[in-house]
């Protein structure tokens, strides 16, 4: 329902109606600070005071030690003190594509934010027109037109002749009074959009800096078990030589040296395997930082040793994880947006009001368009009451609501999973070391145990079959001593960004916070 108040136009009736426009934008004004529906209270995390026992009590053998005090989240794959690493990651988060969409992500955010702000504001627009119109004489309008153009004593300038021109210069505008807060309420969910986007930002960044420190502790494992493999075939065929030689003098068969030459070919086949994996690994680091494959090959070639972990890993206490994981902040960010919504929706019950005016001037010749005659002012308020809509703005609220109590699910099962991470993280770091001492004792055993067997085989006590089982053992505990020291170096990586860190110099703004809600 739509109904406009008097127009005015006569110049001795403009101040009062002006007057009373004042005085209902002062009472606008004063109501403006209502908005209908529910109000965001940030959700308090369901966490425990401190992580578990298992999870902080000190490891038996393991040489880094997982400890409950503040966590040093900033640039944490420092801690692993390799320049090559640090470099990588810092590349990539300048130059990845993903990043670089997340930043034109928190952008467009900002930009609807924006957009959907102006509402709160009057629009402003000026137009100028020319219109050369003729009417039926065959319709009631236009034969009155026709008749009319008869009558004597017009004004000077103006004639009612068929067709006809018609000039305009005017000025417009219009502003919805946001009485109820439907505006507002739009602008908090517009605000609570741009930060879920600033967080999606670092959450992307979190996960950049992890894959490129996976693929680079991976590609260093790679290489050692690849050196690993290169030592055992040059002491195998050291040991085909040997082989050779005594059955040349007749101290052994043919037998020991064709196992000897089938240990050396089944060594040679790892090789290619592993020189794939390296090839992978350089492409996928190579892709994080947007480069063409091989691209990185000349820089990554030459064999480093795996990163080290620190002595030290604090992880600080669960509280912390709903104030530093952006995953955490987007969570509630897109609740705060959901509950904002259901603002809007129950706003929508409520009348809006309008005030809209539009003056300017209109003749029929350009020469007499600007004079005082030619004149026109049209200003007023207007109410628009919603009566009947078969329920459909109640089934708004009422879908909105259910989407506020989804996101609130989300934010609980985000808040879970995060404890998850973090635990599952700090049990992967320790046993992980815990089988690197054992492995490492093991490999000295195996070395130890190799040496003893080829000089009991050159002395004629033992047999080939004894020495190979030694060699086999040893390449084996080996290359697990190897993929253990890489797992134990992957699963601090792993527990790093399961703690969030590493986001708190994102580029591209991604840092910043929204704008304020309501200016």
């Amino acid at each position: 329902m739509n109904t406009s108040a008097a127009r005015c136009s006569a110049p001795t009736q403009r101040l009062r109606p002006a007057a009373q426009l004042l005085c209902l934008f002062c009472l606008a004004a004063t109501l403006c600070c209502c908005a209908v529906g529910p109000s965001f209270t940030p959700p308090k995390p369901d966490v425990p005071a401190q992580w578990s026992p298992s999870a902080t009590k000190p490891a038996e053998h393991a040489t880094s030690q997982v400890s409950p005090q503040r966590p040093q989240t900033l640039d944490w794959w420092t801690t692993f003190e390799d320049p090559m690493l640090t470099s990588l990651i810092e590349r990539c988060a300048r130059e990845n594509l993903d990043v670089r969409e997340a930043v034109l992500r928190i952008e467009e955010s900002r930009a609807q934010r924006s957009v959907t702000a102006a509402g709160l504001w009057p629009s402003l627009s000026a137009n100028a027109s020319y219109a050369h119109q003729r009417l039926s004489t065959n319709t009631p309008n236009g034969a009155i037109f026709g008749i009319a153009g008869h009558v004597p004593g017009l004004p000077p300038g103006v004639s009612i002749t068929n067709p006809y021109d018609q000039y305009q210069l005017g000025l417009s505008a219009s502003w919805e009074l946001d009485l109820f807060g439907r505006v507002r309420r739009s602008v908090e969910a517009a605000d609570a959009d741009t930060l879920s986007s600033i967080e999606n930002g670092r959450d992307v960044l979190i996960s950049l800096e992890s894959d490129v420190a996976q693929a680079y502790i991976d590609l260093r494992g790679a290489q050692l078990r690849r050196s690993i493999v290169t030592e055992s075939l040059a002491t195998q065929r050291e040991l085909l030589d040997i082989t050779r030689q005594r059955r040349d003098a007749g101290l052994t068969s043919d037998v020991d040296v064709e196992n000897a030459l089938s240990e050396v070919h089944s060594t040679e086949a790892q090789l290619p395997q592993l020189e794939r994996e390296l090839t992978q690994d350089i492409n996928q680091l190579s892709r994080l930082m947007s480069r063409p494959p091989e691209t990185l090959r000349s820089e990554l070639s030459t064999a480093r040793p795996v990163p080290p972990v620190p002595t030290a890993v604090p992880i600080g206490i669960p509280g912390d994880l709903a104030r530093r994981r952006p995953d955490i902040r987007r969570t509630e960010a897109s609740l705060h947006a959901a509950t904002a919504r259901v603002g809007v929706a129950v706003a929508d019950l409520f009348p809006r009001f309008t005030i809209s005016a539009a003056g300017g001037y209109q003749a029929q010749g350009l020469s007499h368009l600007i004079e005082s005659a030619s004149r026109f002012l049209n200003i007023g308020p207007s109410i628009d009451l919603p009566l009947f809509d078969a329920g459909q703005r109640r089934a708004t609220i009422h879908l909105q609501d259910v989407r506020a109590q989804e996101a609130a699910i989300d934010y609980a099962r985000t808040v879970l999973s995060a404890l998850q991470e973090v635990e599952n993280g700090v049990a992967a770091y320790t046993t992980d070391q815990d089988r690197r001492v054992s492995l490492e004792a093991a490999s000295a055993a195996s070395r130890e145990a190799l040496t003893l067997a080829r000089q009991r085989y050159e002395g004629g006590v033992t047999s080939f079959i004894e020495v190979l089982d030694a060699e086999r053992t040893l390449q084996q505990n080996e290359l697990s001593l190897a993929e253990t020291t890489t797992a134990v170096s992957t699963d601090l990586v792993a527990l790093y960004k399961a703690l969030g860190g590493g986001w708190e110099n994102a580029p591209g703004g991604a840092d910043s916070a929204p704008q304020k809600s309501v200016p």
